[in-house]
């Protein structure tokens, strides 16, 4: 009979392969989607997305299959579009880690460890859960004192596997780390770890708890927004207990006409609640899916699950205000001057790329009439912007945006003419209104302006002489972007390269002739076997070239 300990090493290792062989996989389809040959009929952009978006769908798959901490993790992920495709944050987003539930039995052995004598408050606890998720199961109880309440569980021996995960992530980053296309830019190790410090406190639901009454607390005073207290003596790190709260699922709209409640208010009250908590209160809930937004009998919004909040940082709501300045003007240059000072840009980086894709927001998402999908318009625009580049984009942001376009989205469900931005201006009117405290508002702007100025003007001279002194040594460079000498000289790359495969296909064809005249005519197969993907290629070329020369005949005409 095996011993204990090399049972455990064998499933050590038996989920160390099963792990890699999905990043293995992984790495292989990213190698095969880079290369242009691999897209029947060329690669377009459309087809990129349409495989892309494939991938995104496999991934979400794979770390379902993974379990419990991987599922988190590509949550996780789906907050980090400055190393992730569109595609791939936009299916990970929608990542739910429901999952079966584990036996009554085990629940009932891990609240006995947990609360030892304080189970015999626990009278009555339904055997089946109310919900599954990768973490624990949600399971509703009464106690002697008659207060109804849930009972969140922790999964048996689910930290165990955690820190097995998360060892192997470490790995994983590791070697992504040391490969010189894909470590370039991006600190996977940092990433790995970060994620392992943000998984661990999340497996305490002691923390968990401690959110829940913080956010308890910003609406005490607000009876239309209710929030479970919690139950400390029933509370320890495997275990949650709160208040019962029943209600209807926040996008169920037949449900809510039936109980006689409005569902417009109720898209209302929700992105007013949320709008709240972002501009008042800087404490979030970062995962306000409809799963875990529920409406009361007398249409107050009951929230659930505190997992997963956010925090911005008092540098960020400091110039929260100068942005929506910024923005309200439609000042492209000063909302990104004060998107670096918050941290969200780093500096030493071109900036116009931003500034014009600011300018195509201000155009597109921020002018009336306002379409109603904005918030999804301005948070694609901005993944499309960030990945692979040098930015320093907050989590935090991340989770704004997507918790705005999920209320976006559960407004428009229950009212056809929701509007995010029209319920949004009475919160953020103040906040364009003014830029400091007292009834001297004016001249503090007045004087920042001023001083702005002045500081600008006096650093004008050396901006100038070391402009000088760059053109002097050389070393000003002058960047002009000319659409049609672009495209033609891509056109004279693609020219020179099919020559070159021109005269290999000649070599190789020589070769061949040689090999096929000489003693041994068997060999002449190798050359002819090395010449096919060449002459895939160059047929491709002449192709390509075929159609631009078609297009340049076109314009031409029409000019």
């Amino acid at each position: 009979m095996a011993c204990p300990s090399l049972l455990v090493a064998i499933r050590r290792g038996l989920r160390a392969l099963r792990i890699w062989r999905a990043v293995l996989t992984l790495i292989i389809f990213v190698w095969w989607d880079a290369r242009q040959w691999t897209y029947p009929g060329g690669c377009t952009s459309e087809r990129r997305q349409a495989r892309q978006t494939i991938r995104a769908r496999w991934l979400t798959t794979e770390l379902l299959q993974l379990g419990s901490a991987f599922i988190k993790l590509g949550q996780l992920l789906s907050a980090r579009p400055d190393v992730l495709p569109v595609q791939w944050v936009s299916e990970l987003a929608d990542l739910q880690d429901k999952v079966p539930a584990f036996s009554f039995e085990q629940a009932q052995i891990l609240l006995e460890q947990e609360l030892g004598d304080r189970c015999a408050e626990i009278i009555d606890l339904d055997d089946q859960p109310l919900a599954a998720a990768s973490l624990a199961q949600v399971h509703r109880a009464s106690l002697r004192s008659g207060r109804q309440v849930v009972l969140k569980i922790q999964r048996p021996r689910l930290e165990r596997l955690f820190r097995l995960d998360l060892q192997i992530m470490q790995q994983v980053a590791a070697v992504l780390q040391r490969h010189p296309k894909w470590g370039r830019g991006r600190d996977w190790v940092a990433i790995a770890q970060e994620c392992r410090r943000v998984l661990l406190r999340e497996l305490d639901f002691r923390v968990e708890a401690q959110y829940a009454a913080r956010f308890r607390q910003q609406f005490l005073d607000d009876s239309r927004i209710r929030v479970p207290a919690v139950v400390w003596e029933l509370s320890t790190r495997r275990v949650l207990c709160l208040d019962y709260l029943p209600g209807i699922k926040v996008n169920d709209r037949e449900a809510l006409l039936k109980a006689g409640i409005d569902p417009s208010a109720v898209a209302e009250l929700g992105a007013a609640s949320y709008l709240q908590q972002l501009v008042r209160f800087g404490f979030f809930h970062a995962d306000p899916h409809p799963g875990n937004l529920a409406v009361a009998p007398d249409g107050a919004l009951i929230y659930y699950d505190f997992g997963m909040m956010g925090l911005l940082s008092d540098s960020l709501r400091r110039r929260l205000g100068s942005m929506i300045r910024a923005a309200a003007a439609r000042d492209a240059a000063t909302l990104v001057e004060e998107l670096q000072a918050a941290g969200l840009i780093a500096y030493g980086i071109d900036v116009g790329p931003v500034r014009r894709l600011v300018r195509v927001m201000f155009q597109d998402a921020l002018t009336p009439p306002f379409s109603a999908n904005v918030i999804e318009k301005l948070s694609g625009d901005l993944y499309e912007l960030v990945y692979g580049q040098p930015f320093r984009l907050p989590v935090e942001l991340i989770f704004v945006m997507r918790a705005l376009s999920t209320f976006e989205g559960v407004g428009r469900s229950l009212d056809s003419g929701f509007s995010l931005m029209a319920i949004a201006k009475p919160y953020l009117l103040p906040l364009m209104t003014s830029s400091g405290s007292g009834p001297n508002d004016l001249l503090n702007e007045l004087g920042r302006q001023v001083g702005a100025i002045g500081s600008r003007a006096a650093a004008l001279p050396r901006r100038l002489d070391e402009s000088l002194e760059r053109l002097e040594q050389g070393d000003l460079q002058l960047q002009i972007r000319m659409g049609e000498s672009d495209r033609q000289l891509r056109r004279m790359i693609s020219v020179q390269k099919a020559l070159g495969q021109s005269v290999l296909l000649g070599s190789l064809g020589i070769a061949a002739a040689l090999l096929g005249a000489s003693s041994r005519p068997i060999w002449a197969v190798l050359p002819l076997v090395a010449a096919l993907p060449v002459g895939f290629g160059w047929f491709r070329l002449q192709i390509k070239l075929g159609r631009e020369s078609r297009m340049d005949h076109v314009s031409s005409q029409s000019r």
